[in-house]
């Protein structure tokens, strides 16, 4: 049974950094694209980063671009988002998602088939 599992969530004040990390299990995920989106309270869930699977094209919402930065390590079957210069606009429950196999990136909820609990960050103003 396919699983991914976030891990790096907290509280971080304004200006500060968290590295969230997904670990992917009961599949080989080495060939789909994976992805991070968020969903703040009373939000819909959105698109944050994205990367294929030789770590090579990346995408990220602009709203999040030169502060964030996506990243993947096949070996262990994990992604990670490294997260810079939080603001509490950030604040939301981080979700990681994988593609099925052979596919690239996408910026859309529906292209993913899994998906992970959450992890909460949460940026106080």
């Amino acid at each position: 049974q396919v699983q991914l599992v976030e891990s790096g969530g907290g509280l971080v004040q304004a200006g500060g950094s968290l590295r969230l990390s997904c670990a992917a299990s009961g599949g080989t995920f080495s060939s789909s694209g994976m992805g991070w989106f968020r969903q703040a309270p009373g939000k819909e869930r959105e698109f944050v980063a994205a990367i294929n699977s030789n770590g090579y094209t990346l995408h990220y919402a602009d709203s999040v671009k030169g502060r964030f930065t996506i990243s993947r390590d096949t070996a262990k079957n994990t992604i990670y988002l490294q997260m810079n210069s939080l603001k509490p606009e950030d604040t939301a429950v981080y979700y990681c998602a994988a593609r099925s196999a052979f596919s690239t990136t996408s910026k859309s909820r529906a292209d993913y088939d899994y998906w992970g609990p959450g992890t909460q960050v949460t940026v106080p103003s």
